[in-house]
């Protein structure tokens, strides 16, 4: 796959429905950081709680196209997609035309709803 300069970045919100939710999210983030973090091209990764316990802000970047379309392939198949693709993400991307039409399932939601295809992440 050929990389591509143009560098990804996804800012946003996952938003709780519950404190069961919140529980979910602060069983698995740990993990789920450290491992995106260590992706070849993840610049930054980072996903903290608001002033809302149940909203969490989420701000990442990777270096290019490829990148972020590896982090999809991965997160995809991992215990976080598992436990919390039913969690509403709230996205938005830049670098859109470096991942336009790119299917987006973790915390890299683009728009409002869980899941699901986007134009990026």
């Amino acid at each position: 796959m050929e990389r591509q300069s143009t560098t990804v970045r996804l800012t946003g919100f996952l938003r709780c429905l519950s404190m069961d939710e919140v529980a979910v999210v602060e069983r698995h983030l740990g993990d789920h950081i450290a491992l995106t973090r260590a992706e070849p091209g993840c610049l930054s990764f980072a996903v903290t709680q608001t002033a809302d316990p149940l909203v969490w802000r989420v701000e990442e970047a990777f270096a290019d196209r490829a990148a972020f379309e590896e982090h999809q392939t991965r997160t995809r198949s991992s215990a976080w997609f598992a436990a919390t693709s039913h969690i509403e993400r709230d996205y938005a991307v830049s670098g859109v035309d470096a991942v336009k039409g790119a299917e987006v399932g973790d915390e890299t939601d683009s728009g409002t709803g869980t899941g699901g295809s986007a134009d990026a992440p």
